[in-house]
């Protein structure tokens, strides 16, 4: 069965699939995440893309804003919270573009990078990651 047989999901319901992502990790990264709030949007805006040297938006999937944990201190703490933003439409079209996937999969694996970034992993660090850890997206 094709991963396109289902219907796209709203922005709340790709809400409650990051959130249920978040429920589902282990309870140490749980902990470790602290109060990281999740915001769903249908795109980037412009300023962010323009920020990222990005032309399209629909290259930019996920986004992760804040300072990572590596990076603060006692002496220094993080006034705002953490946020994780997940894109719905580019995923949308990767999810329409690939047909393997299931949308679920694409925005547990956009959430689990995006919240790499927060732990203050490189982007290498988390696709190591995630391909050692099946279970994390």
């Amino acid at each position: 069965m094709s991963a396109l047989t289902s219907i796209a999901p709203s922005v709340d319901e790709m809400y409650l699939t990051a959130e249920k992502c978040f429920a589902d990790l282990p309870e140490f990264m749980r902990k470790a995440a602290g109060d990281v709030r999740i915001l769903v949007m249908e795109f980037a805006e412009d300023e962010i893309l323009d920020e990222m040297g990005i032309d399209d938006a629909l290259e930019l999937t996920g986004l992760y804003s804040g300072i990572p944990l590596t990076l603060e201190s006692v002496t220094n703490p993080t006034v705002e919270r953490p946020l994780i933003y997940i894109y719905r439409l580019p995923i949308l079209f990767e999810w329409a573009q690939r047909g393997d996937v299931t949308v679920e999969e694409l925005v547990t694996h956009v959430f689990i990078h995006e919240l790499g970034h927060h732990f203050g992993w490189s982007d290498e660090e988390i696709d190591a990651k995630l391909e050692e850890d099946d279970d994390l997206g």
